[in-house]
């Protein structure tokens, strides 16, 4: 038994997120289906990320494991042929049979898009999240960069969520202004449910003059998600990549 890596990339607008749902239309379903009807066998691919309804991906991460002989790289040619237009495999590879997305040290960097200008442009509603009240980048920017390092993100996640842990490390969290667009891009060992919308819904906050910028570490201290700004729209949120320190050792 092989199992194979792939590289997803997909417009979530017309999706109830990434993981399978009864009666719900998926990102899972949709790769199950195409693998399935391409190998004549059931498969069921197992995501790395499982993104909300509307969130948009360039690099998520899914592994599924087949009998068959097709070479690894011909795999995303072969989808991509049967999968709807809103989903690409940008790359796939055999990966060892024991390889887990969810359980191997991974580095995942996102991306959250605002469009701040006086009108809504039609051609962004999708894929941004339209605000015209000034939002002062070089503000946002400096509470952005408080999130770095290893904290205790208590405050950035929705209540109901079972994790074991909210500590999670943040290498590096920017905004950066690109004419009427904001990036906020953040890159961390993981993340808790809806932490990067929160982030983005408070850095707003903060880019609004609410608050300034040094309110994010009272924030976190505060271990309450009261104490943090609303959760941002999906719309405006990309999985940007998903990267794996032990195949970068092994290649170097």
């Amino acid at each position: 038994m092989r199992r194979i890596m792939l590289t997803v990339a997909y417009d979530g607008t017309a999706y109830h997120g990434w993981q399978r749902q009864p009666d719900k239309n998926s990102i899972e379903d949709r790769l199950d289906d195409c693998l399935s009807r391409l190998l004549k066998e059931p498969v069921r691919v197992i995501g790395a990320s499982r993104t909300d309804a509307g969130v948009h991906a360039l690099g998520n991460i899914a592994v599924f494991d087949t009998n068959a002989r097709m070479e690894a790289e011909k795999f995303s040619y072969a989808l991509n042929q049967g999968l709807p237009e809103d989903i690409r495999i940008r790359a796939s590879r055999e990966v060892p049979a024991d390889f887990h997305p969810r359980k191997t040290d991974s580095v995942k960097t996102y991306e959250y898009h605002i469009l701040n200008e006086e009108f809504p442009n039609p051609v962004e509603r999708l894929y941004s999240y339209f605000c015209y009240v000034p939002l002062d980048a070089d503000r946002m920017d400096q509470a952005a960069r408080l999130l770095e390092g290893e904290h205790d993100f208590q405050s950035f996640c929705s209540a109901g969520a079972q994790v074991e842990s909210t500590v999670r490390t943040i290498y590096s969290c920017t905004v950066r202004r690109e004419g009427v667009r904001l990036v906020i891009r953040i890159r961390g060992n993981g993340f808790l449910y809806n932490m990067v919308r929160i982030i983005a819904g408070t850095l707003m906050e903060i880019g609004r003059g609410k608050y300034p910028p040094e309110r994010i570490t009272d924030i976190l201290e505060a271990g309450d998600r009261r104490a943090a700004g609303p959760t941002a729209p999906a719309k405006g949120l990309v999985l940007v990549s998903y990267d794996f320190p032990v195949f970068s050792e092994k290649n170097g």
